[in-house]
C-alpha cells in the first residue's frame, strides 16, 4: 500500500510535470522519485504516465485519480494536525493563477478577507492570462485560477464559477496628444488605438464592443496587459476598450476619463476555474461564498 509520502511524491510530479522537479520539491533524486511512482503504480494494478524518452507524461487514468489523491492527502494532513478536516479553518498552501487586473480589483479584497479568518492558509499566487492558466489546472499545477470567462466549453473535468462582472469601456486621456473633440463614437474613430491583445479573452470581448460600434478604429499598439494600456492612454498616446476594473476608482484618475460607448452592453465576466474534484475546494467554497453574500445587496439596490 503507497504511503502518504509517495502520495505527495504524486502530487508534486504532477505539480511540476518532471520527476526532476518534483525531487528538487520533496527532497529526493529524480531516480528515488521514478521508484516511488513505479512503486505506486504497482499498488493501484494500472500505469499512471505515459513514458517517452524525454518526458514523463500523466495518462488518462492518472490524469482522473489526482483530485482523489489530494484529498486523501488533504485528509491525513488534517488528522495529522489533530483537527476535523471538515469544520477546522482552512490552513495549507494554496496554489492559485490570477489576472493581474483581477488582483487589483475585487479579488484582492476576497483573497484578503478569506486570510485574515484563516491564519494558518498561505496562498501562493501566479499573475498572467486566463487563455494560460486553463491548462494548468487542468494539469493540477494550479489548485485554481481567477480567469474570465471561457469563450469555449470546457472539458468535463473543469468548472468555470461566475464572480462579478465588469462594463468594457472606452478610456480616454484627459491630456491627449491628439485631436481629442467629439463624443466617444467620434474619439474611437479618430483616435489612435491602443488595442488589448486580440489572442486574449478579453480580447476577443474588445473586438465584440468594436462590431457592436461598427466602427473602424486607428490601430497604434498593441498589448496584453490592461494596466500598461492604461499607462499609455494616460500619457495621451491614444484611446482604449477595456474593463472597468471593480474597485478601482478611475473615476477621481486626474489623467483619465472613462466614457461608456453609446448602444454597448458588452462585459467582462470573471469567476473561478477549478477542477470538478480537487483537494481545496473549501478554499475556493469561501471565495466564491464571497462574493455570492455580495451579490445579494447589490440585487436588492437594483431592485428599488
Amino acid at each position: 500500500m503507497a504511503s502518504v509520502r509517495t502520495l505527495k511524491t504524486f502530487l508534486a510530479v504532477v505539480r511540476h510535470g518532471s520527476f526532476a522537479a518534483a525531487a528538487a520539491e520533496v527532497g529526493l533524486t529524480p531516480a528515488a522519485v521514478g521508484l516511488q511512482m513505479q512503486a505506486l503504480e504497482q499498488s493501484l494494478g494500472q500505469a499512471l504516465f505515459d513514458r517517452g524518452r524525454r518526458a514523463v507524461v500523466l495518462n488518462p487514468t492518472g490524469r482522473r485519480i489526482v483530485g482523489e489523491v489530494e484529498q486523501l492527502v488533504r485528509r491525513w494532513e488534517a488528522l495529522a494536525a489533530g483537527t476535523d478536516g471538515d469544520e477546522a479553518g482552512l490552513s495549507g498552501v494554496v496554489v492559485m493563477g490570477a489576472l493581474v487586473s483581477a488582483l487589483m480589483g475585487a479579488f484582492a479584497d476576497a483573497l484578503w478577507a478569506v486570510k485574515g479568518a484563516n491564519p494558518r492558509l498561505d496562498v501562493k499566487l501566479f499573475a498572467g492570462l486566463s487563455s494560460d492558466f486553463a491548462p494548468r489546472v487542468a494539469r493540477g499545477e494550479l489548485d485554481a485560477a481567477i480567469v474570465t470567462q471561457p469563450p469555449y466549453a470546457l472539458p468535463s473535468n473543469l468548472v468555470w464559477s461566475p464572480m462579478y462582472a465588469e462594463p468594457m469601456v472606452l478610456i480616454v486621456p484627459r491630456v491627449p496628444r491628439f485631436d481629442a473633440s467629439g463624443g466617444a463614437l467620434a474619439l474611437l474613430s479618430a483616435a489612435p488605438f491602443i488595442r488589448f491583445d486580440r489572442a486574449t479573452w478579453t480580447g476577443r470581448l474588445v473586438d465584440e464592443v468594436l462590431s457592436a460600434c461598427r466602427v473602424r478604429v486607428h490601430e497604434g499598439m498593441e498589448l496584453n496587459s490592461v494596466e500598461a494600456m492604461v499607462e499609455i492612454v494616460r500619457q495621451g498616446f491614444g484611446v482604449s476598450v477595456v474593463p472597468r476594473l471593480a474597485n478601482v476608482d478611475w473615476g477621481r484618475d486626474r489623467a483619465l476619463r472613462v466614457l461608456r460607448l453609446p448602444g454597448v452592453d458588452v462585459q467582462r465576466h470573471v469567476g473561478m476555474l477549478e477542477r470538478a474534484s480537487h483537494a481545496r475546494e473549501r478554499f475556493t467554497g469561501a471565495i466564491k461564498r464571497y462574493f455570492a453574500e455580495r451579490a445579494v445587496p447589490r440585487a436588492r439596490r437594483a431592485a428599488r
